[in-house]
């Protein structure tokens, strides 16, 4: 079994503030290495349940934040980015038998993480069909338009009842809830613990009733923090202002969304 995993770290147990995401911060080691183990946690649950190569996309800032020394020898570490717009799918193809993702977060223009956003912190929102979007729905997508199913998702409770909402057959892990600017936490070790065993039963079930239908079309809204940029980014091709700060695209196929999204964002 060929197993794809994509982790982010806002939606890491204990990360609350944006100090610990970045790499130049003081309080970001400690959090990069809890990402790196909630990544093994989840690569040893599907070696549990009989995956034999494990891929990992480091989908966060650099790219550059997972230690592959703690994890098991059977994985590849995706670090960097190539500029695919797959983003955070990166690598993702027919190929792989299910989906993971750890650690990621609520979508821009929600409440339920104190650093809830959608792709980019320079826009206020991504709207897919007139909802809100999280990261974990535009890779969903990318992954189920491949015939791949997402089918574990560890990471805020916001999220993970938004995922529960599409498709009730995920397994999901909320490892921490946002409440204002702070969150609750579960222990770190608990979150491993749940996380493995969590992976573990999600791939030992019939893993295609976590396929998620791709609708027959797609309107893309993107609200921007600055008016300018949705004036600059409405000279994409098909691409509309609407609004001072709004430019919608719409595509029947997924790629399209893609591609338009690699230059909006």
């Amino acid at each position: 079994m060929k197993i794809y995993i994509s982790a982010d770290i806002e939606g890491i147990t204990g990360v609350t503030h944006w100090d610990e995401t970045m790499k130049s911060k003081g309080d970001y080691k400690e959090f990069a290495h809890q990402m790196t183990l909630e990544v093994k946690a989840a690569c040893e649950g599907a070696i549990a349940a009989g995956a034999d190569e494990i891929w990992v996309n480091d989908a966060h800032g650099s790219g550059r934040n997972i230690d592959h020394t703690v994890l098991p020898k059977n994985t590849r570490l995706i670090r960097g980015w190539s500029g695919h717009i797959f983003f955070m799918a990166q690598e993702l193809d027919e190929s792989f038998d299910a989906a993971l993702f750890i650690g990621y977060h609520s979508a821009g223009g929600s409440d339920t993480n104190p650093l809830a956003h959608s792709m980019s912190t320079e826009i206020d929102y991504i709207k897919l069909n007139g909802e809100h979007a999280t990261e974990f729905l535009v890779h969903a997508y990318i992954a189920n338009y491949l015939k791949v199913p997402v089918v574990f998702v560890s990471g805020d409770l916001g999220l993970c009842d938004s995922v529960k909402g599409i498709n009730s057959n995920i397994v999901t892990i909320p490892v921490k809830e946002g409440v204002g600017d702070s969150t609750v936490n579960i222990h770190p070790e608990l979150a491993l613990d749940l996380i493995k065993s969590g992976v573990q039963d999600s791939l030992k079930k019939n893993l295609y009733l976590c396929n998620i239908c791709l609708p027959d079309e797609f309107l893309l809204e993107i609200k921007y923090k600055k008016h300018y940029d949705a004036y600059r980014k409405s000279f994409y091709p098909g691409a509309k202002q609407m609004g001072a700060d709004v430019v919608e695209f719409k595509s029947n196929d997924y790629m399209d969304i893609l591609r338009a999204m690699a230059f909006l964002l």
